[in-house]
């Protein structure tokens, strides 16, 4: 098994997209195409099942993708230790959600695209289970989660800041300005919300689950926030998400507390070695985490 062909294989496991991979190898698609028939051939396994346009892995390639993941990390190893110190280069798969990508990253994607331009990040927008998940089978090198567990099985993990929430409505909604708001309040009004699975919408519908109140889905934060600036409902939101529009009175935050709290963390494999260019991305989230909560 040559290791160019491990990479290929990895690269298509990873994305689940012959197209895709090939772009972002550099490669053309009939030359990812070759390699893995070649892997699959030197295996004399099916490593994929084509479903029409789409792709997964068999069995052996489920089998195959650990050891390939260990074996393009020891090549990364051996290399750096042969080399000695040198500019940080390599690629980060990195599975994060919206509301970090958005509000806390862009400090750190900055830093890495003007000061590491070798090191090649790839931003992968999943959420918890589905971020924890592709942790665990290899697919992310690392994963920002926003969670009110901080400990997750198989995983190691830090936490990088706790993630105030803040209810949000148009300053002329009937319950800005009120105090001492219950759950029943709330349960009343027209509720806002970011897709399933995202962890402050899970958590406040379950607190408000006594009611059954309706969500109206509008999928992303951004869309979130124009419908309750423009009166349509109210909505829990990190608060560094509307910091911006509480400034400047286009949203108002309302008396009500969420009875839950938030962690942003940064995971990865528990056991995974570390390359240089990965442990210095998770010093640099650190570093840049802790001055935006100065």
């Amino acid at each position: 098994m040559e290791l160019r062909l491990l990479v290929t294989f990895e690269k298509v496991a990873a994305v689940l997209s012959f197209t895709r991979a090939a772009a972002e190898l550099k490669y053309a698609q009939s030359s990812v195409t070759g390699q893995i028939r070649s892997l699959e051939s030197s295996l004399g396994v099916e490593l994929f099942e084509r479903l029409g346009s789409r792709i997964r892995l068999t069995e052996a390639g489920e089998r195959l993708l650990p050891y390939a993941r260990r074996i393009i990390e020891l090549d990364a190893e051996a290399r750096a230790a042969v080399t000695g110190p040198d500019e940080p280069a390599g690629t980060i798969a990195v599975g994060t959600m919206e509301s970090l990508t958005s509000y806390r990253l862009p400090p750190l994607l900055e830093l890495f695209h003007h000061r590491y331009p070798k090191v090649r990040l790839t931003l992968r927008p999943t959420l918890g289970d589905e971020t924890r998940q592709a942790l665990l089978r290899g697919t992310y090198d690392l994963g920002f989660l926003m969670e009110r567990e901080t400990e997750h099985a198989g995983l190691e993990s830090e936490v990088l800041a706790q993630e105030p929430l803040v209810l949000v409505a148009a300053p002329g909604h009937p319950l800005a300005g009120r105090t001492g708001l219950t759950n029943a309040d709330l349960a009343a009004a027209a509720l806002v919300g970011t897709e399933p699975g995202c962890p402050y919408r899970d958590l406040f519908e379950d607190e408000l689950r006594e009611w059954t109140p309706p969500f109206m889905e509008f999928g992303t934060i951004e869309a979130s926030k124009r419908a309750v600036a423009s009166g349509l409902g109210i909505a829990l939101l990190p608060r560094i998400a509307v910091c911006e529009e509480l400034a400047s009175g286009a949203l108002a935050a309302l008396d009500w507390a969420a009875p839950f709290t938030l962690f942003t963390q940064i995971a990865w494999r528990r056991g995974k070695q570390l390359p240089e260019h990965v442990r210095l991305f998770v010093e640099q989230a650190r570093r840049l985490v802790s001055e935006q909560q100065g």
